[in-house]
């Protein structure tokens, strides 16, 4: 009986958590909405580059104060920490509703980025509560507050557009950020009405030997893993709203439903490939997380485009005097010559659909009645036209699942961390989450000035071909050089 109540205490932990987490999340992922809301409809002329920032800024700061979260939760328990974050973030929720400048944006946004920490610290408190061989499971559970950027992303457009009468009262929108402050108030008294604190059993006496782990490598290395499946879920998380609204040219509200469509997903899944770390180890999950990483984003990364170049002409076969020329036919020196002709295939292309490219091609007349032409000599030139409409399905699908790959990548990233470090979760966490998060500050601020410099949207999938491919090479070579050693091992 006794274990079974211990069981159910350590079960509604994880459910309280993981909720908190999943409305700390919600709030984290704000700006994704709120500023492309903002600047669609010209309340704000902001660049892409400050639009990245102010979408990015959050993010910096719940990264960066990830690592003294964790810290402190070791210390103290995930029960004050928590409880302060969820107040600390809610001030300058509510000063948000007042700001009316970059700058006043930007420190607000820096204010409330603190509720992205609330990840390191949930990590080191819910693994307290259960056995190691569970713990993959039960983060995986806790991570799926990830699905936090869902609600934001499915929710908050349709509330802007009801907070400000179908935009007929665009300033309304301030409305919001009070909304988000009151919710957080509102978690924090729950979280200090309903849960029980607990520390670590052992905890390194000084502040130095907790940031012993710094010197491992397979920290950075896993913090590299968690700067793809985590730190650019987060910025895709925001930045796909941007992306719909200008590639496809979308609603705010259609483009923040496909978005909950990646974000949402992503989060459930992490509780599957908990499941899956635990049976088959996070080594083979990571292998194939990072591997369909790989073949997705280069699926994505042929832009909607539309190409015109110089197809098969006509040459005279023989030299004469160009007698008529029309549309269809041109006569030299009594020899006829047929055109192709434009079949007008992409007329009104983008209100169909097409999976794969099509193309058009025709021949124009390069001379007139009257030219004296010569043999070999090009009298009608040919013209390809080729058209890749990026279906928005197609680009829809493999975007959720690129979200459900890294859903379960979290989890067996974190899988690895009770492992290796069984005493220094929370310190250990916060830095790998630390890592993971600076993936959703830099890469909407990269993915940004990728798109000024490339003017392709899908630069950003460069980008994240670029990063899985090192993910994937360097845990290869590591694994390779283990194998290599324990087999001289036996000899």
């Amino acid at each position: 009986m006794l274990a079974s109540d211990g069981l159910k205490k350590s079960y509604f932990v994880l459910l309280i958590t993981t909720l908190t987490f999943t409305l700390c999340f919600a709030v984290w992922m704000l700006n994704g909405v709120l500023i492309t809301f903002l600047t669609s409809n010209q309340i704000y002329n902001w660049d892409l580059a400050k639009v990245g920032l102010l979408i990015g800024t959050p993010v910096l700061t719940g990264s960066l104060l990830r690592l003294p979260a964790g810290l402190l939760t070791d210390r103290f328990g995930g029960k004050p920490v928590m409880i302060g974050i969820l107040l600390i973030s809610s001030i300058p929720l509510f000063l948000m509703s007042y700001a009316d400048s970059y700058l006043s944006f930007l420190l607000c946004s820096i204010g409330f980025g603190v509720a992205g920490s609330s990840f390191a610290v949930g990590v080191a408190y819910v693994s307290l509560w259960f056995p190691k061989e569970k713990q993959g499971l039960v983060l995986g559970i806790f991570g799926a507050g990830n699905a936090g950027a869902a609600i934001t992303t499915l929710f908050a457009p349709s509330l802007l557009l009801s907070l400000t009468n179908n935009l007929d009262n665009l300033d309304a929108w301030r409305k919001l950020p009070i909304i988000y402050g009151s919710i957080m108030v509102f978690c924090a008294i729950l979280f200090l009405l309903l849960i029980k604190n607990k520390k670590p059993t052992t905890i390194p006496r000084t502040f130095l030997k907790q940031l012993t782990p710094l010197k491992c490598l397979r920290v950075w290395r896993f913090g590299l893993y968690y700067f793809l499946v985590f730190g650019c879920f987060v910025a895709f998380s925001q930045w796909l709203m941007p992306y719909y609204v200008n590639v496809y040219n979308l609603s705010i509200v259609s483009a923040g439903f496909l978005v909950s469509l990646f974000s949402f997903p992503s989060g459930i899944i992490r509780v599957l490939g908990g499941w899956l770390s635990d049976k088959y180890g996070g080594r083979i999950v990571m292998y194939w997380v990072l591997s369909l990483s790989i073949f997705i984003s280069f699926s994505l990364i042929i832009p909607k485009m539309e190409i015109t170049s110089p197809g098969k002409g006509i040459m005279a076969m023989n030299s004469g005097i160009v007698e008529k020329v029309t549309p269809n036919l041109i006569i030299v020196g009594g020899c006829n010559y047929e055109l192709t002709q434009h079949q007008r295939g992409l007329d009104n292309a983008n209100e169909r659909s097409f999976v794969f490219p099509i193309k058009d091609v025709w021949q124009e007349a390069n001379v007139k009645v009257g030219d004296s032409v010569t043999k070999k000599q090009l009298i009608a030139k040919g013209i390809t036209k080729i058209y890749f409409q990026a279906n928005i399905w197609i680009f829809s699908i493999l975007i959720i699942l690129l979200g459900i790959v890294w859903g379960i990548g979290k989890a067996a990233v974190y899988k690895h961390i009770p492992q290796y470090f069984p005493e220094q979760v929370g310190v250990v966490g916060g830095i790998v989450g630390v890592l993971g998060g600076l993936g959703g500050f830099f890469c909407p601020i990269l993915f940004g000035y990728l798109l000024d410099g490339t003017g392709l949207w899908t630069s950003s999938f460069m980008l994240l071909f670029f990063i899985s491919s090192i993910c994937l090479l360097w845990m290869h070579n590591v694994i390779q050089k283990i194998l290599k050693e324990k087999h001289q091992n036996l000899f």
